[in-house]
């Protein structure tokens, strides 16, 4: 029996020895002057971009469906009220799936919810556009129902993407780096919506609408297949020390479960009053994102390919990569790592925009407004779900505070679907701009009085 002890002794500490010498695989996370090494910089950069044009890959196979809104009406005839009731049902199931995928998402990492997520958007994607071939459905209820149903189940895997960004990069980045670095994927993102914005109307113009969805599948499924081969959860993971991010999380040593999660995130009335003004956010964003193409072609009678759309769609994206990048510079250095302030600032921007787009002046106005609406959302998104996520999540709850954050940002966005198509088909295109204003004017007075918050080392808040 001492044998078999002594075996066992013998193999833990083998097993042991191998596994300190995997940790001293790499250097540490700094170097005697206290910066970064070079090493980790680089391995987290390669963590990072992989990661983020995943996410910017799955963002093409979510933003799809509004360049196919008019194409479904004029293929089978349905109104806005029914193609909103397809947006209606995908956005509901991706914020009510957000908020319940987010303590999954905690416990299993965030590497292996991302690569859920992607491979359900590269099914989903593909069997939507292969309803245009179900002729055994018809054209009516039944094929209605598909779509609906299809397009819902992408939400449900789409919706692990975001939080498991979140949780990825909470580990490895520190607090005073998120605002800047959620602006790069921020930015990274938007580089897949500009690539729906340039090829959704090309594919929709020379081509079957369906394959606004397949193309998107391809390269979901690329990235994935990247994903798994050169992202990890933490520094940790590939060898390094573990890296003290200074968040909610430092210097707690609770276990993560569903108990830790929500006393950290749903106890936490910061956080709640954060998931309020998301919801919020979620209305305006999605109110214009899901109708700004076809309101371009219905009420400023511009057709997808007209080069005006095209320059403005292009400038919108440009936008939003901008607005990513004023709200975490300014965030990290101008308000010493609060986000509030600068959600404030978007919130403001997007009533001033949105007013514009009621008036509807000129084509020319509208436009402008546009882009400053592109501007100002993106600051909210990438302040409240990208970074404040992470901030008061800490890296232990931070798919937690990213599900509910995303999560109450898409339940608000269903209301834009069944609603606003009834409304639009009510009371026309002059209602659009006017019936978003509101939710802005809240959003913006719930970041006022949360105008100090930071988190605190250990869970204070």
């Amino acid at each position: 029996m001492s044998t078999v002890v002594a075996s066992a002794g013998s193999k833990s500490v083998e097993s042991s020895a191998k596994k300190g010498s995997a940790n001293r695989r790499r250097g540490p996370i700094k170097g005697a002057d206290g910066k970064l090494s070079p090493e980790f910089r680089s391995r987290r950069a390669m963590n990072w971009l992989v990661l983020g044009f995943t996410y910017s890959a799955m963002y093409m196979g979510r933003y799809n469906l509004s360049f196919a809104n008019k194409a479904l009406t004029d293929t089978y005839g349905w109104d806005k009220t029914q193609i909103g009731a397809i947006i209606t049902a995908a956005l509901s199931i991706y914020g009510f799936s957000a908020i319940f995928n987010g303590p999954i998402a905690d416990r299993i990492g965030g590497r292996r919810s991302m690569l859920i997520g992607a491979m359900g958007t590269v099914v989903f994607n593909f069997l939507f556009g292969l309803g245009a071939y179900l002729g055994f459905l018809g054209t009516g209820a039944f094929l209605l129902g598909y779509f609906a149903v299809t397009w819902s189940l992408n939400s449900y895997f789409q919706s692990y993407s975001a939080l498991s960004l979140i949780k990825v990069n909470a580990s490895w980045f520190h607090i005073r780096e998120r605002g800047v670095f959620s602006a790069i994927f921020g930015s990274m993102i938007q580089g897949g919506r500009a690539l729906i914005f340039f090829i959704g109307p090309i594919i929709v113009a020379t081509a079957p609408w369906q394959w606004v969805f397949f193309v998107p599948t391809v390269l979901v499924a690329i990235m994935a297949f990247l994903t798994y081969k050169c992202v990890e959860d933490s520094p940790e993971k590939v060898g390094f020390e573990e890296y003290d991010v200074q968040d909610a999380s430092s210097g707690d040593t609770g276990k993560v479960d569903l108990k830790y999660v929500v006393k950290k995130v749903a106890a936490n009335p910061v956080a709640l009053t954060i998931a309020a003004a998301e919801f919020c956010t979620g209305f305006v964003r999605h109110g214009f994102e899901q109708w700004f193409p076809r309101y371009m072609q219905e009420a400023q009678h511009l057709p997808l390919t007209s080069p005006i759309f095209a320059k403005g769609a292009g400038a919108v994206v440009l936008a939003g990569i901008a607005g990513a990048f004023t709200a975490g510079t300014l965030s990290d250095y101008l308000f010493k790592g609060r986000r509030p302030p600068m959600a404030f600032v978007g919130y403001f921007l997007i009533m001033i925009s949105l007013y514009v787009v009621y008036k509807a002046p000129s084509v020319e106005a509208v436009i402008a407004a546009f882009i400053v609406n592109s501007f100002a959302i993106s600051i909210v998104h990438s302040m409240l779900s990208g970074t404040a996520s992470m901030d008061f999540g800490g890296k232990k709850a931070a798919a937690t505070a990213a599900g509910l954050f995303d999560g109450m940002q898409y339940v608000g966005g269903s209301f834009v679907g069944l609603g606003m198509g009834w409304m639009l088909e009510k009371f026309g295109w002059s209602s659009w701009g006017l019936s978003m204003i509101g939710f802005a004017v809240l959003g913006g007075l719930l970041m006022l009085a949360l105008w100090n918050a930071r988190p605190k080392a250990g869970g204070g808040h």
